[in-house]
């Protein structure tokens, strides 16, 4: 059996978590009764001091984590949702109809889900390296308005943790407006695997951010991005684009699908052209 200090400190610990609130308290008791677990399991003495060292320190690092209101949590779980809702549609290879093929290799994809409706695949290749393409979509997308001139303005309202953030964006009108001016209010997750980014979002209400005058509250999602170095070449990134939009309003199908399709190509070739600006800037 362990040490009597052992279960008392376990004791003690177990006490103290019971006045806590929140993520704090949840993720705290979990590792409280791990090390109660530990007090009634016969170890050595090295084996279960290097437990309470390993589990003591997740704990402390647990208490300093700041605890989510019930609306932030959903709001993580809503970008989890989308992701997941992504990564699912993007790993299913049945169904996909070629839209657009560049002469550069770029492509648009399509296919019609029953829950979803028409989604587009954009699958190019960029000549910088993900981290590169990285931080101008995900550290600098407030600043997509200054180069793509399919968007007017991408605001965050608010940032959830490391992964989340509310968004909101203002979609310019197409040439001609043909379609005119929507906005959209989107929950977005960026997660970072290895070599591997997910940059994912779905529409979302919130309520410091009602319909806006002059613009049609359109919804998006399930959408997401996925970026990874290209085999063989680390300084070139595949990134694969699943857009799933609905403009509202009154609009013929056939304009939607040729809308939607080339916004994503427009939007590789503005890509390229900033990543390109900016590089030249830097260096």
């Amino acid at each position: 059996m362990l040490p009597a200090t052992f279960k008392l400190c376990a004791a003690i610990s177990y006490q103290h978590l019971r006045n806590m609130t929140g993520l704090r308290r949840q993720a705290a008791v979990a590792i409280s009764q791990e090390l109660s677990k530990l007090a009634c399991r016969s170890t050595g003495p090295s084996a279960w001091i290097n437990q309470v060292r390993r589990r003591s320190s997740l704990l402390s690092s647990r208490l300093e984590e700041k605890p989510f209101s019930e609306m932030e949590m959903s709001y993580i779980k809503q970008g989890e949702e989308a992701l997941q809702k992504s990564l699912s549609i993007l790993g299913d290879q049945d169904g996909w109809k070629t839209e657009t093929v560049v002469d550069n290799g770029d492509k648009v994809l399509s296919k019609v889900l029953p829950d979803v409706g028409k989604v587009f695949r954009l699958e190019v290749v960029v000549d910088q390296p993900l981290d590169t393409v990285y931080s101008e979509l995900v550290d600098n997308m407030e600043q997509m308005g200054d180069w793509n001139p399919n968007v007017k303005e991408v605001k965050i309202l608010q940032k959830i943790g490391k992964d989340t953030v509310i968004t909101h964006e203002k979609a310019a009108a197409t040439p001609g407006n043909i379609v005119g001016p929507r906005d959209f209010v989107s929950v977005r997750c960026a997660k970072r695997r290895g070599s591997t980014c997910v940059l994912a979002g779905m529409s979302t209400k919130y309520g410091a951010m009602p319909e806006q005058e002059g613009f049609i509250r359109a919804e998006n999602g399930p959408t997401c991005m996925i970026l990874r170095p290209l085999p063989g070449r680390p300084s070139q990134t595949k990134l694969i684009w699943l857009l799933s939009i609905d403009l509202k309003g009154w609009l013929p199908k056939t304009i939607i699908n040729q809308v939607l399709s080339q916004t994503q190509v427009d939007f590789a070739n503005h890509l390229r052209e900033r990543l390109a600006r900016t590089v030249a800037v830097s260096c």
